[in-house]
């Protein structure tokens, strides 16, 4: 996730540098006809690119809004995967009753928790298509892990880990029926939380809304020269660069946006959200070994 101070301009403007390179050279050739060969009808009414580029303006601001939409709402699924991480804790903590066997029971409840932790880790990871095992590795055991390892999913392996446990529990007696469903409605949100996050990295955002677009705002751009060349003379290209500066910023911050799970700086910024939950939960359940706080040291998290 980008943040409010220190982005810097090459980081922004390097995502046009070649469309502005086209843009450029084209306006330069279109500069020089006109000058040297003296063509005056090669300018064309400056309406015919402003109703093309009102058209684009408009198209760019429906698809600009539908991407931030996209980049939202994997947002929100993240703040409700952080409620849920710390509801979970809260209740394999207080919902146990007095342990006949106090040392199965407390590592049961760190088995719990830190697996938690393990499958907020996971579920970024395997959103961004990294491997999540190292990770997983740090927070679950032996036999958890060689279990996970069997998954494509690692996050759901994870997840079927804690429904077992908590089936276990439930036999121990350490949980009544009663908590064993509220602990179960918990891990039901965080799967409905796992499945929204894969569908938006999954859903491809319609290719030929794109394209259409594309095509449209480069067809006005190879229009506009001949509007503007007739207004402005030498200070066409200048003037040129900046209006289409303008258009490939959006489209770009649209493309960007669209996709909240790709490892980019305009990312949701999961790994950072991870270790936050992380560093909660390990404080919830007294573990001394707590995390520093993710500090950025570049213009983004992620």
């Amino acid at each position: 996730m980008l943040l409010k101070k220190n982005i810097p301009i090459g980081y922004i403007f390097g995502k046009i540098k070649y469309e502005i390179l086209f843009v450029s050279i084209y306006g330069f050739a279109i500069e020089i006809i006109y000058q040297n060969f003296h063509i005056t009808n090669i300018s064309i009414p400056m309406t015919v690119p402003t109703v093309l580029g009102t058209i684009i303006s408009l198209l760019l601001a429906f698809r600009s809004n539908q991407a931030y939409d996209r980049w939202w709402e994997a947002r929100i699924i993240w703040g409700a995967i952080v409620n849920d991480s710390r509801t979970l804790a809260r209740q394999v903590i207080s919902l146990m009753d007095e342990p006949f066997e106090p040392d199965n029971i407390e590592g049961f409840k760190h088995r719990m928790i830190k697996r938690q932790i393990a499958w907020c880790y996971a579920l970024g990871q395997g959103l961004r298509k990294n491997d999540p095992m190292p990770l997983i590795g740090k927070f679950v055991s032996e036999e958890d892990y060689e279990f996970v390892k069997d998954y494509d999913n690692k996050h759901l392996g994870l997840i079927q880990l804690h429904a077992r446990d908590l089936n276990n529990a439930l036999k121990q007696g350490w949980v009544n029926p009663y908590q064993q469903v509220e602990i179960d409605q918990t891990l039901t949100r965080l799967c409905d939380s796992m499945g929204r996050s894969e569908r938006i990295k999954n859903t491809v955002f319609p290719s030929t809304y794109s394209l259409y677009i594309h095509l449209a705002l480069h067809f006005f751009i190879l229009l506009l020269p001949f509007g503007l060349v007739e207004l402005f003379g030498f200070l066409m290209v200048p003037v040129l660069i900046v209006i289409t500066a303008c258009f490939f910023l959006i489209e770009k911050m649209a493309i960007h946006l669209q996709d909240p799970f790709e490892n980019k700086p305009t990312d949701t910024p999961v790994l950072s959200i991870s270790r936050n939950i992380e560093r909660d939960l390990k404080q919830m359940m007294s573990d001394k070994q707590v995390p520093l706080a993710y500090t950025p040291e570049r213009f983004f998290i992620l």
